[in-house]
């Protein structure tokens, strides 16, 4: 058994480079080509792999170091060292590969000439796998800079993309997203005008993608590994390229991390990354995901903006501000829009005998100083629906591996003020007499208008109330209010004939509307949930059971 220091291969023009990750710990065993760290230039990020198996006993950097060329990374615990590849620095190995390798560079690009068409090619890989494409920036048609960037490849270890040798009009694109490549593939068909300047920057970056072998020296047990990735992925390509120039469209992101949010369709773009200059990981992509579908977002956010008009071409206008409410209510439906598959479920409650229930408490109401409405009823009503069927009183985990089943009932309950719409949410509804809710209902609606609800009391609901009664209309489609599963919609109660006893006879109905998250519920459920409401509202006598 021996001790051997792995030390940080050659990193080509990059001086210095970031770790940005740890992929080991000491104590852990390590297979041959297991990857070790993850390294960061400013031109692409790379994973250094174990050149042996063994056991790690001390790691030499942290997370921010920032490392050169033979820096040491850590050392492994190996049985021997005698089958390591070396290369003489003093021999004619190293200048033999560099050469093979500029060759090879070379004939992967066409050199310019005066108004001819170029193929180019993908550069040296350093590898004969096939690599993918996952991103393609150019159309026949677009006029190309030097060094600007073509498509995107995508290795097992590393994303890298390929710039353009040379400038010119691209006349065809010869590859598509998903197509598998490797190192002389044909990319694209340019018309160029061959100018010394071209042929220079083809130079530079040949040269550029070689990176000659390290040293491997047994005498002094220090190895030096390639990255599984040349040197081409890692600085060569993008040699010439001035980040500044493209930092809007650029995002640093590892392969694992790429294709994590190529399944759940995310553009990397818009995510916010946490790690190491600025490079997004996986954490970033989940964090991105559950914002979305639980925070609210700006109006119209993931849909093409409306174009703005000039109105004022037409007639006189005026451009009002929208209050925070309405900006924040605005935000949070197109959110619950997008995010949640709704169902409406229509009904009607005869609602004659509370009615007349109602008109014999008014003395007493009148004694309690307290306005005895529908909604005290409605709410009681839904209290015990969400009892009777709790998969009603749910959430749907963000993952959805899971749902939360909650074991109590506070049910929101719309109220309209002038600053726009609030939902204060009435607790523990169940539990509470018609009185207790009545009363309740007038202290969370004043404290409304009034702007006094604190965070608190806007929290926690299971279920919403919305009630249009006041106001008219013989119902409407309300929108669920997540995390919640289901709101209901509460229409004005109008006198209709209702075939009773085989004659016709005047009867107060209430339009009800149920909507809720088909992603949680079914239709049998909505209709049960709905058909129950409307029994308990048509005898709430139920309500005492």
């Amino acid at each position: 058994m021996s001790i051997e220091n792995i030390t940080v291969p050659d990193l080509g023009d990059a001086m210095e480079v970031e770790v940005i990750e740890l992929l080991v710990s000491v104590g852990q065993s390590v297979a041959e080509n297991e990857s070790l760290l993850v390294l960061e230039s400013d031109k692409a990020a790379m994973e250094i792999p174990a050149p042996m198996s063994g056991v790690v006993k001390s790691i030499a950097v942290n997370l921010g170091d920032q490392v050169t060329t033979g820096s040491e990374m850590l050392t492994l615990e190996v049985e021997d060292i005698e089958n390591v590849v070396s290369v003489d620095p003093g021999s004619d190995t190293e200048p033999q590969v560099k050469a093979a390798a500029i060759g090879t560079a070379k004939a992967a690009t066409m050199a310019p000439s005066n108004t001819t068409s170029s193929t180019i090619n993908i550069p040296e890989l350093g590898t004969e796998d096939e690599v993918e494409v996952i991103e393609v920036h150019v159309n026949p048609g677009d006029e190309v800079a030097v060094d600007q960037a073509l498509i995107t490849l995508e290795s097992d270890k590393a994303a890298m993309e390929v710039p353009s040798p040379e400038a010119g009009t691209v006349t065809s694109v010869l590859l598509a997203v998903g197509d598998k490549v490797k190192t002389g593939s044909a990319v694209l068909e340019l018309l160029t005008s061959g100018s010394d300047e071209a042929a220079h920057a083809e130079a530079v970056v040949t040269e550029a993608q070689v990176a000659p072998v390290k040293e491997t020296q047994n005498t002094s047990q220090t190895v030096a590994v390639a990255p599984t990735t040349s040197q081409t992925s890692s600085t060569g390509v993008n040699a010439q390229t001035d980040g500044s120039e493209r930092q809007h469209d650029r995002f640093y992101a590892g392969p694992a991390v790429r294709k994590l949010a190529r399944e759940l369709g995310v553009d990397l773009h818009q995510v916010v990354a946490s790690g190491a200059k600025s490079r997004i990981l996986k954490e970033d992509i989940y964090a991105f995901v559950k914002n979305r579908l639980n925070t609210p977002q700006a109006p119209g956010s993931g849909l093409a903006a409306v174009a703005d008009i000039d109105f004022s071409q037409f007639g006189e206008i005026e451009e009002l501000p929208r209050s925070k409410i309405h900006k924040l209510t605005a935000g949070i439906m197109q959110r619950n829009w997008n995010a949640i598959p709704h169902v409406a479920q229509f009904n009607q409650a005869d609602v004659t005998d509370l009615e007349d229930f109602r008109a014999e408490l008014k003395a007493e109401s009148e004694r309690k100083g307290v306005k005895l409405t529908i909604l005290p009823f409605l709410l009681k009503a839904c209290a015990k629906a969400l009892i009777e069927y709790p998969q009603f009183n749910v959430s749907l985990h963000s993952s959805g591996e899971y749902i939360i089943q909650k074991k109590y009932v506070h049910i929101g309950v719309a109220v309209a003020t002038e600053a726009g719409l609030v939902v204060p949410v009435i607790r523990d509804v169940d539990q509470k007499t018609i009185w207790q809710l009545a009363a309740e209902v007038i202290e969370v609606s004043d404290k409304a208008k009034q702007r006094k609800l604190s965070r608190e009391e806007m929290q926690g609901a299971c279920f919403t109330i919305s009630s249009l009664g006041a106001i008219g209309g013989t119902g409407f489609i309300p929108i669920v209010n997540a995390p919640e599963v289901a709101i209901l919609g509460v229409g004005k109660t109008d006198i209709k004939p209702v075939f009773i006893d085989g004659e016709f006879q005047p009867r107060k109905m209430l339009p009800l509307t149920l909507s809720y998250d088909h992603k949680a519920l079914n239709g049998v459920d909505g209709g049960l949930f709905s058909t129950y409401l409307v029994t308990l509202l048509a005898d709430i006598r139920h309500l005492s059971l």
